[in-house]
């Protein structure tokens, strides 16, 4: 199966509401459509995470990344020549961003990623897409599909691939502080 059909497929199941696994940068993450509030549950009960955590997006280019920031020009402008890139960036979030996509904060986490699948996914599925470490809290994030299918079954699909060069997921830093928490 090539890899443009397997990209097809992964965004179609996420169309349809699925939950599906990638690589990414530094690990597998797991991903659904954000404002789809029945796939987002299923993923954080695949994670056994708190809705309060929020998520991060990822989307191919900046634009996709619009319907979830407020004022999205005005901060593309700080990030510069980070994105798109290896970089994660805590933004305010739109007013009436649904709670399950940022947890109910003034901010949500995004990134313009250039790791070739995932940005292909974007691409495909033709919006931003959540992007977290495909693993249960509290334990090692998948660094192979081998993994995802071990340590965290329940995705509908996983779209196998080879992770980006970091060693360690994104850095975040908080756009309006310049604080970086990871």
């Amino acid at each position: 199966m090539s890899s443009r059909f397997r990209t097809h497929l992964a965004a179609r199941i996420i169309h349809q509401g699925g939950v599906v696994a990638y690589p990414t940068e530094a690990v597998y993450g797991f991903g659904c459509d954000p404002l789809d509030a029945h796939a987002v549950a299923r993923l954080l009960e695949l994670k056994q995470r708190p809705e309060s955590k929020g998520l991060i997006l990822i989307a191919s280019h900046a634009e996709q990344l619009r319907p979830f920031v407020d004022d999205l020009d005005q901060w593309l402008l700080k990030v510069g020549k980070e994105w798109p890139g290896a970089h994660t960036f805590l933004l305010p979030a739109a007013n009436d961003l649904p709670r399950w996509v940022n947890g109910g904060n003034d901010k949500i986490a995004c990134r313009v990623t250039t790791h070739p699948i995932a940005s292909a996914l974007c691409d495909e599925t033709g919006h931003a897409i959540v992007s977290t470490s495909a693993n249960r809290s509290g334990q090692a994030p998948a660094k192979s599909a081998f993994e995802v299918q071990l340590h965290c079954p329940g995705c509908d699909y996983i779209l196998s691939g080879t992770l980006g060069q970091l060693d360690k997921p994104t850095p975040i830093t908080d756009i309006t502080t310049g604080k970086r928490l990871r």
